[in-house]
């Protein structure tokens, strides 16, 4: 299984330092230190885990629109969206825990026509305010059917957010579209009309599982 390159240096520091922790214990022969090199070679597989970037294929068309992250359908709810789509829109909030993987992927193909980032707070991601005062990057996507929006939210943990778009630029359904480090929520705007494909509850995994299916 590949890494996603914005760990592999938290990666490296996690493993040099188990090393050192070890090479210390060895040194001085001590049980208090050969635990602390245990725990902290833990936290190092665990650094490494969380970074995990697997291969993912699944259904692709113009009238799906896929899961940008893995996690849990926490919310679904009609809301205006005023940035980009500039209307009424139903909302799919997917909120990812530690253990999931947090590469995040584009639901639709198209054309980037809009890209934001908003600093702001750092509440639970899960929580409905967090859509407005969390600190984002939000992407809108022209694609062939309808616009879609794609919000990457920080949570309580997570305190880096990571986009590849660029305005103009066209993305592929499923590509990787960017990361946020450690617990956090990606939101997916899609037209009322749509059909959609998954409730609260469910556990959908980027790149794979189909969220809603866009009227003819």
């Amino acid at each position: 299984m590949s890494l996603a390159r914005e760990g592999l240096a938290l990666i490296a520091v996690a493993v040099l330092v188990a090393a050192g922790a070890f090479a210390l214990a060895l040194s001085k022969r001590s049980w208090g230190l050969w635990i602390a090199a245990y725990i902290l070679a833990v936290i190092a597989l665990w650094v490494a885990y969380f970074f995990r970037d697997p291969q993912r294929t699944g259904p692709r068309g113009e009238r799906l629109v896929i899961a940008p992250a893995d996690g849990r359908v926490v919310m679904i709810s009609e809301v205006d969206e005023p940035d980009f789509v500039r209307g009424r829109s139903t909302r799919i909030s997917i909120f990812m825990n530690i253990f999931n993987v947090h590469v995040n992927r584009y639901p639709v193909s198209g054309t980037v026509r809009y890209l934001h980032r908003n600093p702001g707070k750092f509440l639970n991601a899960a929580s409905d305010k967090a859509s407005l005062l969390n600190e984002q990057t939000s992407v809108g996507i022209e694609g062939s059917r309808a616009p879609v929006a794609v919000r990457q939210i920080a949570g309580l943990i997570a305190r880096r957010i990571v986009n590849y778009s660029a305005v103009g630029a066209t993305v592929r359904q499923g590509d990787r579209m960017g990361i946020i480090r450690f617990g956090s929520r990606v939101d997916v705007f899609v037209p009322p009309t749509a059909t959609l494909r998954v409730q609260l509850g469910d556990k959908p995994l980027a790149g794979v599982t189909v969220l809603a299916e866009l009227a003819e």
